[in-house]
């Protein structure tokens, strides 16, 4: 029986995307936010009013008097590449916290922090930094009111941050620990669009 052109060109291409789904990566990575997607993938703590809405997963108000509110993944990771992007405002005060081995409390002490806090008091720690590890490129990113990407990479005692493509924090001091990953809201309006990560 021959087999028509178009036929023929349907199985090159279901053989063309078997091969390209076995290369070495290609399934690696794990979505965790997609534009409004993804909430069941996280544990809120605190009570932050973190919802989807429009294409993201946003929180802008905060209930009691906490300091901090996260949203914390529900799985917990060791050595990783976390990839975001996010929106904050200009007031917000917001991170990616890593290595979350304990949760009660969550806190910059029991997770390693890549800050999100542009207008953070003490600038030494401010966004870009891991706080209380590296402290903050000068003069400090500015990432209010605009889209943005963050990258963190941890590997034993090393961890590094990538602010929208330029290298702000290294270091080979990390506690080496099993935890969450936690989206921090601390104020203003914070928006996530995107959340990957894959394990190293």
């Amino acid at each position: 029986m021959r087999t028509t052109s178009k036929t023929a060109l349907a199985i090159a291409a279901a053989i063309g995307l078997a091969a390209c789904s076995t290369l070495p990566g290609a399934n690696d990575w794990e979505t965790l936010i997609d534009g409004p997607r993804g909430m069941e993938n996280f544990t809120n703590m605190g009570g932050a009013n973190w919802r989807a809405e429009g294409d993201a997963i946003v929180a802008d108000r905060r209930p009691g008097n906490e300091p901090t509110y996260y949203l914390a993944t529900n799985k917990t990771y060791r050595d990783f590449q976390v990839h975001a992007e996010f929106w904050v405002s200009e007031d917000a005060n917001s991170g990616l916290y890593v290595r979350c081995n304990d949760t009660r409390p969550m806190t910059d002490r029991t997770c390693h922090e890549a800050n999100i806090f542009d207008k953070r008091p003490d600038p030494s720690y401010a966004t870009g930094a891991i706080v209380w590890l590296v402290k903050a490129p000068v003069p400090v990113p500015r990432t209010g009111g605009q889209w943005n990407t963050m990258d963190v990479t941890a590997k034993g005692s090393h961890m590094e941050v990538v602010l929208n493509g330029v290298k702000t924090a290294v270091t080979d001091e990390a506690r080496v620990v099993d935890g969450v990953i936690g989206l921090q809201y601390a104020g203003g309006t914070v928006k996530f669009r995107k959340l990957q990560i894959r394990r190293l």
